[in-house]
């Protein structure tokens, strides 16, 4: 049985990213000042770099739907709306994520085609996507089984999913900095691989990015 997130899980993670939402917001560019710029582009890499391979992955987007999970502040469905996709739905925990992902919409005059809602991802039943995407999300859900099960059961051509690398420097500092904040879930290749291999009927490809692993799956035809 695919169950939610304890709702206890879901609240620490929803207050840290609500007063997290400006500074995740300046990853992607937004930063104004040339610090920012600098940390952004070479210490936090790795978010760019499985951005880019999302958004290289998701092919021929006419007609296709997207859900963007854990959305943040909208990066990944404004930038699939600009090449094309016919829906995109994103939702987030966080209140202040989504409250800027709509005004992004309208800035960029794809309201009609991004849909953003705070919601929890395990409540959604009612339609499958072309593309699922669960950038930066695998780091906070305590059953990542359950969750790429349900991913998989709403994906209608691939998922695409990151998770937070384990051991090492950079793994440790990041533990220390979420210990009083919310929990996180680091992941070797081995943990991986067998957490996909689980799931009957399943392809995949990992790819090792800086301090992520990227992965892409679908179901085999």
């Amino acid at each position: 049985m695919i169950c939610s997130q304890p709702k206890s899980s879901n609240k620490i993670t929803s207050k840290f990213f609500d007063g997290y939402a400006q500074d995740f917001d300046s990853i992607y560019g937004s930063g104004k000042s040339r610090f920012s710029r600098f940390v952004n582009r070479y210490l936090r890499q790795s978010i760019v770099r499985r951005f880019e391979l999302t958004l290289m992955a998701c092919q021929d987007l006419e007609d296709k739907s997207i859900l963007d999970v854990g959305c943040g502040p909208g990066h990944y469905c404004l930038a699939l709306a600009r090449k094309g996709a016919k829906r995109v739905y994103g939702i987030d925990f966080a209140p202040q994520m989504i409250a800027l992902a709509s005004q992004k919409a309208l800035e960029n005059k794809v309201q009609d085609v991004c849909h953003f809602e705070v919601r929890d991802f395990f409540s959604i039943s009612e339609e499958q996507y072309h593309y699922l995407i669960m950038m930066g999300f695998m780091d906070y859900i305590e059953d990542a089984r359950a969750c790429v099960e349900k991913a998989m059961a709403l994906c209608l051509e691939k998922a695409f999913f990151s998770f937070p690398v384990s051991g090492g420097l950079l793994a440790w500092q990041r533990k220390l900095r979420y210990r009083s904040k919310c929990p996180l879930y680091m992941y070797s290749y081995q943990d991986i691989q067998s957490l996909f291999r689980s799931i009957p009927g399943l392809r995949f490809k990992i790819r090792k990015i800086d301090r992520d692993f990227w992965v892409e799956a679908w179901k085999q035809s």
